[in-house]
């Protein structure tokens, strides 16, 4: 398998390390937002929602932009297309393995005996 930007990846599953930047960014998904908007349903202070914030910059899942004293995020979704290339290797690996478990099983059930229905003599 070739491994993609090491680093960049480090970076960006960290990020997604944690549930408050999880939800921040699916916050993002549905539009821009201000720091104070993304901090607002964690009761968390500014400056905690700035390291969560700047945790998502630096894995490039997110970008500000600041407009006067406003700090603008939108999502950035690059990042997150080479987390998923990433991950689509594990999950070939694990539907060929359920492909074959699945396959295991049915041939398990053609060998056994039908069992009686109800109402017949056993």
């Amino acid at each position: 398998m070739v491994e993609l930007n090491a680093p960049l990846l480090d970076s960006v599953f960290h990020a997604l390390g944690d549930a408050t930047r999880r939800r921040m960014l699916r916050e993002l998904a549905d539009g821009e937002r201000t720091v104070s908007q993304l901090a607002e349903p964690f009761s968390i202070s500014l400056a905690a929602a700035s390291k969560h914030i700047k945790a998502l910059e630096n894995a490039g899942l997110i970008r500000r932009e600041v407009r006067g004293r406003t700090h603008l995020c939108r999502l950035a979704p690059g990042p997150l297309a080479s987390a998923h290339a990433w991950l689509s290797h594990y999950e070939r690996f694990w539907t060929e393995r359920l492909d074959v478990l699945e396959r295991l099983l049915r041939e398990d059930d053609a060998r056994k005996p039908p069992k009686p229905s109800r109402g017949e003599d056993r």
